[in-house]
């Protein structure tokens, strides 16, 4: 079921869109050569508990999941394009890492999603970080109302087919509120004209991702990591935006974006 947030629930929502987007930034500050993921998860998990919010991945259990996803937050390695399970691997020079995660404060939820290179950046990680921004900044630009929501999923893919990329259309974005994922589903890829008018009062996370050399997935052992199957590498941003009567505002916009 698709819900409109009213003026006082958006309040609440914002609320958890700072501190998610704050958590990235403490993670972001923290990611270098020779830090473990288990230490950027531990760190999240702190950050949880003094703010007294609630990890939404700890206890996340989708038909997709081999078990309960036990973590608080996803970082995905390299050719990990999605929910990867943090491990004991400490990070090298040239990793491409991203770092998702949503949390509930006071009831209300946000995602997002970031990507960097750790160390020496390369041109064609770079590259695939930058294209995958542009795709999220064009689908943002469509979240208003007037538009239907496959003017958003429309704009995600054309800046990723342009830069000749191809788009997997198994996992995209989601209506975010009450609980992490929700109405409407929120494809990379569609056409401009088709699909859920957009209306003030509609929340959901804008997440394209990209693989530099595939549109495969592939599942890890663990249950959960889904990496391309050419083990070419992946990248994956994401924020919680609202529709608004004056355009798309984002909620977990980081501090370097605000």
């Amino acid at each position: 079921m698709i819900e409109l947030r009213t003026p006082s629930e958006l309040d609440g929502l914002r609320v958890a869109g700072r501190f998610v987007a704050d958590v990235l930034d403490a993670l972001l500050e923290s990611v270098d050569v020779g830090v473990n993921l288990l230490d950027l998860d531990r760190l999240a998990a702190r950050l949880i508990a003094e703010r007294g919010a609630e990890s939404c991945y700890v206890d996340y259990h989708p038909s997709f999941g081999a078990m309960p996803f036990g973590k608080n937050l996803c970082i995905s390695v390299n050719d990990a394009a999605l929910h990867g399970l943090p491990f004991d691997y400490v990070l090298q020079d040239g990793d491409l890492v991203t770092l998702d995660f949503a949390a509930s404060v006071d009831g209300w939820v946000a995602d997002s999603a970031v990507s960097v290179q750790v160390g020496t950046p390369d041109d064609v990680s770079q590259r695939l970080i930058a294209t995958v921004t542009a795709a999220l900044e064009a689908g943002i630009g469509m979240a208003r109302p007037g538009k239907k929501l496959g003017a958003v999923s429309h704009a995600i893919g054309t800046v990723a087919k342009d830069a000749g990329y191809s788009v997997n259309l198994q996992f995209g974005g989601h209506g975010v509120g009450r609980t992490m994922h929700g109405d409407p589903h929120v494809p990379n890829d569609g056409r401009a004209g088709r699909g859920l008018p957009l209306r003030p009062g509609l929340v959901m996370a804008i997440e394209p991702w990209l693989m530099d050399g595939t549109d495969e997935l592939v599942q890890d052992p663990d249950g959960w990591t889904l990496r391309s199957v050419d083990g070419s590498r992946a990248a994956h941003v994401e924020h919680t935006i609202a529709v608004t009567e004056q355009g798309p505002e984002v909620l977990t916009l980081r501090a370097a974006e605000r």
